[in-house]
């Protein structure tokens, strides 16, 4: 259950938000409450760890609720009860949003169903292609939906019902299934308790004792004559969360017998740190391992991929004339398998039953790597040891050595380098110039290194085919890289505020970065120079080709390059 200080630590988190926004817009907002800077910093909060989108400037622009845009740009129109809106193209899902924000804790305080029948509003126009009364931002993102639902593709939608309370909507109750049924819409609720889950902080060494038969462990070591192994087990479920809970005193006492008190236990978030990927929000994945829990626990071990576990030390004590192996696993994170471990705890918490009726018949394969600090092995054991949902390759990235020590070095720099979703800085009390992603970091290096035709839509080759070419120990430079990340921030300004009525993009952000290592020239005189050029440019055969699509033409980047005398 949700505390008092969970609902502080969201408070404080999405003032910090709201703070690198302001920055980021060169703005101090003077006019905005304290409260109503927390209420919007819990939109950037959110958005970031459920739609995966680091840079707060791309989620500003899913913003479509009426009070925020209206304070924060002047423009006034009305929501519908739709906050913010987020097509996620790649997996061809529509995700809608309607937040509630509450200025004081109340631990009884339920979600509303009435703010969802609200939001059903839009949804309903959306159905009906009835959306002429839109208006402004929200009326582009109901045209962009109107035309993907006519397309032959396939698509989902989903209506997250967020609110910092501390009881969530029932997804049982008839009436908000009712409203799923009506409108084939996935309803997700999220309050306080999951939202806690998004706030782990760096933690302290997370140490557990287990026993096991000595049928179920198998040692594994590099060479017969290195003293460091690691191990394979076979572990009932009820013991996994009993290593995985907050108790440090239930951590390591493996001769726990009545594990009916776990039922009251909380997981460790904490153990979840080094975890390549957050919670996926009501994965299929999620769901099907609660249906094996219920109707084959026994069959667990074998239809689940298992947990891998990484830790500093392990150490294996044979005990009972060795027909019992007593493990101690020292400073040690779950680093995949997080969702199994997640959705197991949830199903334990959901009845005081489940951990002896189904649980304590489950069994799940466990890894456990001894690594000391080796950030790199760590980084090859989340690759090669992923599971069910596929991890992008940016996300195995971000737990490599190199990309450590650029957060490290850009915090000393007061820049936010955001590895991972939720990331607000190394230091708490800090106040931070600018936050950037790891992936808008690779498309700034990328263009600097010469492919600003290529940066905005391969960005999964960045982190793949040409990681090395941009963040190996050879290529990149950590002084340069505070200067190129304020030289982008400031080029995105230029562009966004210029006075000739330059549409700003991305891929044209990306040109001038790369444009302006080569010219010194004003940034204002850069871009005029650069539009001039997209206007002139025509592809043979196609004049009347898209600007969008000519900036990521090769010919029209060696175009630019010949016309500004670039190398």
């Amino acid at each position: 259950m949700a505390s008092i200080n969970d609902f502080k630590l969201v408070n404080e988190k999405s003032k910090k938000y709201f703070d690198l926004f302001s920055k980021l817009m060169d703005a101090s907002f003077e006019n905005l409450t304290e409260i109503k800077r927390v209420r919007y910093g819990f939109y950037f909060f959110m958005l970031e760890n459920i739609c995966d989108i680091k840079d707060v400037l791309d989620i500003c622009d899913l913003i479509t609720d009426m009070d925020f845009n209206k304070e924060i740009f002047g423009e006034t129109f009305e929501d519908y009860g739709i906050d913010a809106i987020y097509i996620d193209k790649e997996n061809r899902i529509i995700n809608l949003f309607n937040f509630k924000f509450r200025e004081k804790f109340n631990k009884d305080k339920s979600q509303s169903i009435n703010e969802t029948v609200i939001s059903t509003k839009f949804v309903n126009a959306l159905i009906n292609e009835n959306i002429s009364h839109l208006d402004n931002k929200l009326k582009k993102y109901a045209q962009l939906i109107v035309d993907n639902l006519n397309s032959n593709e396939v698509w989902e939608w989903k209506l997250y019902v967020v609110s910092n309370e501390s009881v969530e909507l029932n997804r049982n109750e008839p009436s908000l299934k009712q409203l799923e049924q009506l409108y084939d819409l996935e309803i997700i609720p999220l309050g306080l308790n999951n939202i806690k889950e998004l706030m782990s902080l760096r933690p302290e060494p997370i140490n557990a004792k287990l026993i096991v038969d000595k049928d179920a462990i198998m040692s594994f070591s590099e060479s017969s004559i290195s003293s460091s192994k690691s191990y394979i087990l076979r572990l009932p479920i009820n013991e996994l969360i009993r290593i995985s809970v907050r108790s440090k005193e239930v951590r390591m006492n493996y001769g726990i017998e009545d594990y009916t008190s776990l039922f009251k236990e909380e997981l460790e978030f904490s153990v979840l740190f080094d975890n390549v990927r957050g919670f996926v929000m009501n994965s299929k994945y999620n769901d099907n391992i609660e249906k094996t829990l219920i109707s084959n626990p026994t069959k667990f071990f074998m239809y689940n991929n298992g947990i891998t576990i990484t830790a500093n030390d392990v150490s294996a004590e044979p005990v009972n004339a060795g027909k019992k192996v007593i493990l101690t696993i020292n400073n040690f994170q779950v680093l995949n398998g997080g969702q199994s471990l997640r959705t197991i705890h949830n199903f334990n918490k959901k009845s005081a039953t489940n951990i002896i009726e189904n649980l304590a018949n489950s069994e799940i394969l466990v890894r456990v790597f001894k690594t000391t600090s080796d950030t790199g092995l760590i980084n090859k054991i989340a690759e090669y040891t992923n599971s069910q949902n596929a991890i992008s390759s940016i996300d195995l990235k971000s737990l490599s050595s190199e990309q450590i020590e650029i957060e490290q070095f850009l915090d000393v720099n007061n820049i936010i380098y955001a590895r991972k979703n939720g990331d607000t800085g190394i230091s708490s009390n800090k106040s931070y110039d600018y936050k950037i992603s790891m992936e808008r970091l690779g498309q700034i290096l990328f263009s600097i290194n010469g492919f600003p035709e290529k940066a905005s839509n391969q960005k999964k080759d960045i982190f793949e085919k040409y990681y090395d070419s941009i963040f190996g120990s050879e290529s990149l430079d950590l002084n340069k890289l505070p200067t190129f990340i304020r030289n982008y921030f400031l080029i995105k300004h230029k562009y966004d505020t210029n006075s000739k009525g330059y549409l700003s993009s991305e891929q044209k952000i990306f040109y001038i970065v790369y444009i302006n290592q080569h010219l010194e020239e004003s940034l204002d005189k850069q871009i005029e120079r650069f539009e001039e050029l997209i206007s002139s440019f025509e592809p043979e055969g196609n004049k009347n080709i898209a600007d969008s699509r000519k900036l990521i033409q090769l010919k029209f980047r060696e175009y630019v390059e010949a016309e500004l005398k670039i190398k």
